[in-house]
């Protein structure tokens, strides 16, 4: 399970941060001090590296307006913040803080329902803002997992059937989908997985998402990474088999800032509603407010 893996990778961290702060600091407290915090911030130049990638790619393909350096610096420092809270607690250790909720009796029949799909790397624990929205507003709703972790995202199919069903069940009607990254792949798979499934769902929201696939993805990778590479085989047979119009279901959140999802446009679909969303990165997406606000008004 991803959270035990986060969890024993989160307190590998802070424990060698410790050992290296109190084994240097009688000799060199300058040294303990900056080591420190080299384990524990070293991967803000990673994602700065990729924020660079980013705006070089957008500078030739993007198609949307390039952001300005001080919006890729706000954005870095933005996605630099959120890291630790959401993937070292909120995935790690709080991802089952508020259960799924699919009682009849706490969320009435006739009152429309959510699937929540994260993306790569990522469980459930990421939609815990939403959550608690939803339940205070009585929304039935069931946030999955994806797993295993690594496989193809044709795989992820089975969950998201299972997900549509017990909230359908519960509400009496078609659910909104609302999908980050990856998850909104896994939702298109699961249109695409059986004739008559358009119908059983109200709207899709997806936020940040490869659909034209992105630039960060390899070839000796997981199958669900090397499928949301840029004209991998996956995405263009995808494609192929949609019909044109399923995409007036989709509603598209992208960012000119976003650091793993480029070109800009990738996040996009032809005749769905795309709506930019300028300075923000991937993860943080997720949280902007006017985003969540627009999603759960389709309800």
């Amino acid at each position: 399970m991803l959270a035990r893996k986060l969890q024993f990778a989160t307190i590998l961290l802070v424990l060698a941060a410790f050992l290296w702060f109190f084994y240097f600091w009688p000799t060199g407290p300058t040294w303990a001090v900056l080591g420190s915090l080299v384990i524990v911030f070293g991967f803000v130049p990673l994602l700065g590296l990729q924020f660079l990638t980013a705006r070089h790619v957008n500078r030739k393909h993007s198609g949307a307006p390039l952001a300005r350096v001080p919006e890729f610096l706000r954005a870095w420092w933005k996605e630099s913040l959120a890291a630790p809270k959401i993937f070292c607690w909120r995935l790690a250790f709080r991802s089952d803080q508020v259960a799924d909720s699919v009682d009849v009796a706490f969320a009435p029949t006739g009152v429309r329902g959510v699937v929540l799909i994260h993306g790569f790397i990522c469980n459930r624990g990421l939609w815990t803002p939403w959550l608690t929205q939803l339940r205070e507003r009585r929304h039935a709703f069931v946030a999955v997992n994806l797993e295993p972790v690594f496989a193809s995202i044709d795989a992820y199919t089975a969950i998201v059937e299972e997900a549509v069903k017990k909230v359908t069940q519960a509400t009496g009607l078609p659910p909104l989908l609302v999908c980050h990254s990856m998850g909104g792949l896994a939702a298109r798979a699961w249109l695409q997985s059986a004739p008559g499934n358009d119908a059983r769902i109200h709207h899709v929201v997806t936020i940040g998402t490869p659909h034209h696939g992105t630039w960060i993805g390899m070839r000796r990778v997981p199958p669900n990474m090397k499928q949301m590479k840029i004209g991998s085989d996956w995405l263009l047979q995808l494609a192929s088999r949609e019909p044109p119009e399923r995409y007036k279901l989709f509603t598209c959140f992208y960012s000119n800032c976003d650091n793993i999802v480029f070109p800009t446009m990738s996040a996009t679909l032809p005749g769905a509603d795309n709506r930019h969303v300028a300075g923000d990165p991937h993860v943080v997406m997720v949280f902007n407010q006017s985003v969540m606000n627009a999603s759960l008004a389709k309800l």
